[in-house]
């Protein structure tokens, strides 16, 4: 009896075979996936950080500028790892030149807009 059950109870495992194209596929799937995932998101935020340096880069005394906190500026000095922002009459702020979030104006566009 316990002999005729065996190959009865082996018969599902013997038939099943490995799908032909399901692993061509899968790999298929993901890498359309991490394409799409590169055009979305990371390709326009390396634009925007491109843009970003692209601007820090530029900044000169004279410039207006509006800090990441909300204060807006006019930089006063420009060093290397840092700017000097007079944000009143007398105050006078150090910031580092990643806290710029945008120019309001540029210096030359002040002299040329009194005039």
């Amino acid at each position: 009896m316990i002999k005729m059950l065996t190959p009865a109870v082996l018969l599902p495992f013997a038939q099943q075979t490995a799908p032909a194209q399901g692993g061509t596929m899968m790999i298929l799937f993901w890498g359309l996936f991490l394409a799409a995932m590169w055009f979305l998101l990371i390709a326009p935020q390396r634009k925007k950080q491109k843009e970003q340096q692209k601007m820090i880069g530029a900044l000169s005394a004279g410039d207006e500028v509006l800090l990441a906190g909300g204060i807006y500026g006019e930089i006063t000095s420009v060093r290397p790892d840092r700017l000097i922002v007079r944000i009143g009459d007398t105050t006078k702020v150090e910031v580092e030149k990643s806290f710029i979030h945008t120019v309001v104006r540029k210096s030359g566009a002040a002299a040329a807009e009194k005039k």
